[in-house]
């Protein structure tokens, strides 16, 4: 037990010239229990399983302020709202939040805790002699500095251009002006990330050699971080934006760089192609299931890569994940219904995101040519369905997307162990209406329903996916149609998209659609195919930040349905939130406890 003594002292540094503890006070003052935990192979590993507990447990979104890093990204994108109010997204999305907020110090101490944690091991890991070989301290070395590039990505994602420590552990006796450090340009941070994923990823294995390693950093899972920073660092947020003209240290230099760089794009899709060209299909592949006729089906298809486990699809995933909490938001209430399938709609979709999928024949709803019908029910079968119900005719001939991801008013659950449930949102008519669950209801109108099993909503073994093929071929896209516009790359592999959605592809043959006739519009194609096909999985968030349109996306009105109401009162299109986004939200501030410890630290703009 002595090692998690030992890690709970990793944060017992005072910094000298204040009484307030910030992200460089992680250095243990305990030389013994040091000797200890380095003393044997079992130990040395437990330790470096403390560095890989802060990879983010993204079902764990409730209450972000836990030490397992649950974000507050789809409560807080355009795409859904958790009907507590304890919940931090919903501050987040009405503005209420600033540099002495739970999350924001929660995330930065956290993945600085892990990085000072990786570089700890790194010097360390050497003194263990029993039961290891040269390799396996090279092999838990480079899983340590892979974690902590990690780290830092997920660091820059938030606060844009960080602090550099490098390989520094800082001692406790260490005099005060070594402890104060300037942030370091987004350009140095995303060059430090990418060469350290590089030669992290040079001594990993492509795949765990067994099933005790399952779970362990592979040279795929590093490289996609490496990937995704280059994606970031090419995005509008930092590729000559001038907004962030202000964002210089007190010496002067420019954290983010002002003249946009149509390089940064070109050596993110070459990246990315190269990524495609080692990995895919031999180490990951697209998802596709057939049906139980031996048929591909695109509704299984697109269901069924969150719920069997480990499939070749999966890239970046954490095994120790909140499903059962998870799992309580996506199902209904289902009053007078077995536990089993009674939760509590808490994740509720929006119609904006609703709106978003793509109608069956894979055209956005505003196109001439979708057959969307706005108005009316008709007696509808929808994929995956047993049955036919009494369907509003907006929900009627959807993409198949739609419906892994959404549960609506008359829709059937998923679980037939104890036959059709049919759930209804209406409000004191149905069994998941809003008078009927008290404080469990869906403050939308529609649940979450992506990711959900087919059992019991208290499953407690599945892993939470953090990045995935397809979110590899839609960023690939993206980065070429900016850098290479018109290669034909990028057509190939979005239509791979949505062939295993079972929406016609872009073209110009029989049932295809004619593709997008500009680099503009193949923009457009792509941002909405993101929408549809990432939807929910933390994605959004970050697109719309990354994008500079949040401004537009997260501001303002945002619609539900009118759960007030009993049918046909209820299928009303209803604001029920006005958000507020500025631009000094596009960059989460950096703690005041850190600006006001570190006198070389600024604060980001706006703050």
């Amino acid at each position: 037990m002595k090692i998690y003594i030992y890690v709970s002292l990793f944060v017992g540094l005072t910094l000298a010239t204040s009484c307030k503890k910030g992200f460089l006070d992680q250095v243990p003052n305990d030389r013994l229990t040091l000797d200890e935990t380095f003393a044997t192979r079992l130990t040395a590993e437990r330790f470096l399983n403390n560095v890989y507990s802060l990879i983010p447990d993204e079902f764990a979104q409730r209450n972000p302020d836990l030490n397992r890093n649950g974000g507050i990204w789809t409560g807080a994108a355009d795409e859904a709202e958790f009907v507590w109010g304890f919940n931090q997204a919903n501050n987040v999305n009405i503005g209420s939040w600033d540099a002495n907020t739970g999350f924001v110090n929660s995330y930065w101490n956290n993945f600085y805790r892990g990085i000072r944690s990786a570089s700890f091991f790194m010097q360390n890991i050497d003194k263990v002699t029993q039961d290891v070989t040269p390799e396996i301290i090279n092999q838990y070395k480079n899983e340590a500095r892979a974690l902590r590039a990690i780290y830092y990505f997920y660091l820059v994602r938030l606060y844009g251009p960080v602090v550099i420590i490098g390989d520094n552990v800082i001692e406790p006796d260490a005099p005060t002006q070594t402890l104060m450090l300037p942030r370091s340009s987004m350009d140095e941070c995303i060059n430090y990330i990418s060469s350290e994923l590089d030669a992290a990823a040079a001594n990993l294995p492509t795949t765990a050699p067994n099933d005790a390693n399952y779970g362990r950093i592979t040279k795929g899972q590093a490289q996609c971080y490496r990937l995704q920073a280059l994606l970031l660092a090419a995005s509008p947020l930092y590729n000559g934006n001038t907004d962030l003209a202000s964002l210089k240290n007190k010496d002067g230099k420019q954290l983010v760089n002002q003249a946009f760089d149509l390089s940064k794009w070109k050596k993110a899709s070459d990246a990315y192609k190269a990524y495609i060209n080692q990995f895919v299909p031999g180490t990951y592949s697209l998802f596709r299931k057939n049906n139980s006729q031996g048929v591909f089906d695109p509704y299984l298809s697109c269901r069924d890569i969150f719920l069997d486990k480990f499939n070749n699809e999966i890239i970046m995933f954490r095994l120790d994940a909140s499903i059962e909490s998870r799992q309580y938001e996506l199902t209904p209430y289902h009053s007078g219904k077995n536990s089993e399938v009674r939760g509590s709609s808490g994740l509720g979709a929006t119609q904006n995101q609703v709106d978003a999928f793509f109608t069956a024949n894979g055209r956005t709803i505003n196109d001439p040519l979708s057959g969307y019908v706005q108005t009316g029910t008709t007696m509808y079968r929808a994929p995956g369905s047993p049955i036919e119900t009494d369907t509003y005719n907006q929900w009627v001939n959807r993409e198949p997307r739609f419906y892994v991801n959404i549960t609506y008013h008359n829709s059937v659950w998923l679980n037939t162990t104890f036959g059709n449930i049919v759930t209804e949102f209406n409000n004191n008519n149905g069994n998941s209406g809003k008078a009927t669950g008290g404080n469990d209801y869906s403050v939308t109108g529609y649940t979450v329903r992506k990711a959900m099993g087919l059992g019991n909503w208290r499953e407690s073994n599945r892993p939470v996916i953090l990045y995935r093929v397809g979110n590899l071929f839609l960023d690939y896209v993206e980065a070429l149609n900016e850098s290479t516009p018109g290669d034909p790359d990028i057509l190939i592999y979005l239509n791979q998209i949505r062939n295993r959605a079972g929406i016609p592809e872009y073209g110009n043959g029989i049932g295809q659609i004619p593709p997008p006739s500009s680099q503009s519009l193949m923009r457009d194609a792509i941002r909405n195919e993101r929408r549809s096909e990432l939807a929910f999985e933390n994605v959004r968030f970050f697109d719309t930040r990354r994008w500079k349109i949040a401004e537009i996306t997260d501001n303002g009105v945002i619609y539900g349905l009118n759960i007030t109401k009993n049918l046909p009162e209820f299928f009303i299109k209803t604001p029920f939130e006005t958000r507020v986004f500025t631009k000094r939200h596009y960059l989460f501030p950096i703690p005041s406890k850190d600006v006001t410890s570190d006198n070389l630290m600024i604060q980001n703009p706006g703050w």
